[in-house]
């Protein structure tokens, strides 16, 4: 490949042979493991779809039981850890916070270092039961509130949402969030799981492979997009001043958040699941105007720039109608995301080699050294 041609941001370079989920962008589809998204949303869990991703298959009852027995077990963080958590800034952006949480995690593990495949996915399954909690604890830390325990009773979604509110979610707003976590399981080998298997890839720990994925899902071109659509809603208003404000943003040249996808070149197969929701949610919860503003934002983007909303575009109505303060919307990505990267590091480890590519030199060459008195 010449120099000329290097793809910028490796676009259309094929990293890695994988079984565990493909994006399909032209035709707008997502598989997990061989199941369309269409056939999980709203049917699967959010735990059969961690079982799915680790074993390529979905659970009995027995498997299903036997994990999420596990899952539950593993939500106790050290002592150590809920210390430093309880120590940083209140003003800590909660994607530092977890980052931190999750590093130092890693420390109190006495099988960190281990290479064998049973600690590895033991150490997968620790990391998926206490990222929520690192999550709800250093949410209610800086809000000054005493800490709520892990209800051993709860699903991953229900004890998430009392972990933050310190009450029982309803059936509808424990389903709603579980969907959510069913809809960003994982997505092919976008940029946070490139991280997490090239940090893997050196043989390196778990924890710093999840590490490593978390601070690449903080950046706003990522994980970090659904909190810029709620502000974009926040600062628009309401429904009438929509078209004002899309016609002055594309006059200037401004991102609109949550608004088209670097795969899907047609419609994100996950945002219709999350519309729908946001449409229920909202009309239920009296606050219709940001469904309204958010439909109107599509349908004039599709109109004029051809490009259709994505996963983040409605997840952020979702999750604010849930009462999910709008910095914890990424840290939700991650928890959820924390499946696939998992999963997506044993697939690594599973047939590895060092992730090394090549990088094409643009800058000078044949320049002569002088002496720093004579420069």
């Amino acid at each position: 490949m010449s120099k000329d041609s290097s793809p910028k941001g490796l676009e259309g370079v094929v990293a890695a042979s994988s079984k565990l989920s493909d994006v399909r962008g032209g035709e707008g589809v997502l598989i997990y493991c061989g199941y369309d998204i269409n056939e999980l949303a709203g049917n699967a869990s959010y735990e059969e779809v961690v079982y799915l991703l680790h074993h390529e298959k979905l659970p009995n009852q027995s498997e299903l039981d036997e994990m999420t027995v596990m899952l539950r077990g593993f939500r106790e963080l050290p002592q150590g850890v809920i210390d430093i958590i309880c120590r940083l800034p209140k003003d800590t952006p909660p994607m530092h916070a977890i980052r931190t949480g999750i590093s130092a995690l890693g420390c109190w593990d006495t099988t960190a270092e281990e290479q064998s495949l049973y600690q590895q996915r033991r150490q997968c399954m620790r990391l998926i039961a206490q990222i929520p909690v690192v999550t709800a604890i250093f949410h209610r830390h800086r809000q000054g509130l005493k800490v709520v325990q892990p209800d051993p009773t709860l699903g991953e979604a229900a004890n998430f949402l009392y972990m933050i509110d310190g009450e029982k979610p309803s059936e509808e707003a424990t389903s709603t969030l579980d969907m959510c976590y069913v809809l960003h399981a994982d997505h092919g080998m976008n940029a946070s799981t490139f991280s997490s298997r090239v940090t893997i890839a050196t043989l390196s720990d778990v924890y710093s492979a999840i590490t490593s994925a978390i601070g690449t899902l903080k950046g706003p071109l990522h994980g970090g997009a659904n909190e810029g659509v709620i502000k974009m809603l926040q600062e628009i208003g309401s429904p009438d001043k929509v078209d004002a404000f899309i016609e002055d943003a594309l006059a200037q040249k401004k991102k609109i958040m949550g608004i088209g996808h670097r795969v899907y070149k047609v419609l994100d197969p996950r945002a219709p699941h999350l519309k729908r929701m946001a449409k229920i949610l909202s009309s239920k919860l009296g606050e219709a105007k940001w469904i309204q503003m958010s439909e109107r934002i599509a349908e004039l983007m599709l109109e004029k720039k051809g490009l259709n909303a994505n996963v983040d575009f409605y997840s952020a109505t979702v999750y604010y109608s849930l009462g999910i303060p709008t910095d914890l919307f990424t840290p939700v990505f991650a928890i959820a995301r924390t499946a696939g990267w998992t999963a997506q590091v044993l697939e690594q480890l599973s047939d590895n080699r060092l992730i090394r590519p090549q990088s094409d030199y643009t800058g000078p060459v044949g320049l002569k050294f002088s002496p720093v008195q004579d420069r």
